[in-house]
């Protein structure tokens, strides 16, 4: 399976058209989303296309390809408004011979039988391995930290890759 991985989308009507054109080109079975959907928090600046209730019937549109977490500036009133459950704090699946756990990255969660963490919440990008444990963050396609540009991440079983949103390769790890 291949998947679009989004993080920290908070509110911009630009970051989620461009998540659904992505979804379409690249022909991804699921998105998943690392939280941080509506609401830009109150340490962020407002995303110059910050329009939630525009982003909310798009993400929608594609309810059945979403796999979600909560993320840090994320709430019920969110869940209320969105078709797809997106309140977890963690989701694990397996990811070929490998047991993979989504988190915001807010969170100290334990990382009992875990070979892969993607998260998000730094807005930064990362793919690297730390003490056995191969660690995964797409950036923010929104609001970069860091220095980096606004990126998203595309994951199969073989290997992640992030990518800015002009297609240039930020970092790539095979598994």
């Amino acid at each position: 399976m291949k998947y679009l991985v989004f993080s920290d989308i908070h509110g911009s009507l630009e970051s989620v058209e461009f998540m659904l054109k992505k979804l379409v080109e690249t022909n991804a079975d699921k998105c998943l989303c690392l939280g941080d959907f509506l609401y830009h928090g109150p340490r962020n600046d407002l995303p110059e296309d910050y329009n939630p209730k525009a982003v909310i019937p798009l993400l929608n549109s594609i309810k059945d390809k979403i796999i979600a977490i909560r993320g840090n500036c994320d709430s019920e009133v969110d869940q209320m408004v969105l078709e797809f459950s997106m309140m977890e704090d963690r989701h694990v699946f397996d990811l070929g011979k490998r047991k993979l756990m989504m988190t915001h990255g807010h969170l100290n969660l334990p990382l009992v039988n875990i070979d892969i963490i993607l998260s998000g919440h730094t807005h930064i990008p990362r793919a690297d391995r730390e003490e056995g444990i191969i660690v995964l963050n797409p950036g923010s396609i929104t609001m970069p930290k860091g220095g980096y540009d606004r990126s998203y991440g595309v994951l199969t079983e073989d290997e992640f890759i992030v990518l800015s949103r002009d297609e240039e390769i930020l970092m790539q790890i095979e598994f």
